[in-house]
């Protein structure tokens, strides 16, 4: 079952990587949830290039995320794009569903001031 779960989400993934893509004007912002962590990159794709990244570990050093410490990344990563000058940015969520902690983290970064 979970690896059927796992060639799903790939497949979805792939379908949304064909149309969205992070530019200069426009970095792409991936998420990525793992059952321990959340992690989020800002991407140049042109350059191929991280331009901030984020992670629940640099919050807290807790075994699981909740929804609560998913926005907080999210805040997190809005603030370091304003360091680097970024106010909007074109959101990639990885082939999950726009549900629990990846809707959590979204809200959070939009509430920190992120565009998407």
């Amino acid at each position: 079952m979970a690896k059927q779960k796992e060639d799903r989400r790939l497949r979805i993934k792939k379908r949304i990587r064909k149309k969205i893509s992070g530019n200069e004007s426009r970095p792409r912002l991936s998420v990525f949830r793992s059952n321990s962590a959340i992690y989020a990159q800002i991407i140049d794709d042109t350059k191929g290039i991280t331009l901030a990244s984020a992670t629940s570990r640099e919050i807290a050093d807790r075994k699981s995320v909740n929804l609560e410490l998913a926005g907080q990344v999210g805040k997190l990563i809005a603030q370091k794009a304003a360091e680097k000058g970024i106010s909007a940015v074109t959101f990639d969520r990885n082939g999950y569903l726009y549900h629990g902690k990846v809707k959590s983290f979204a809200d959070g970064a939009r509430e920190g001031g992120l565009q998407f």
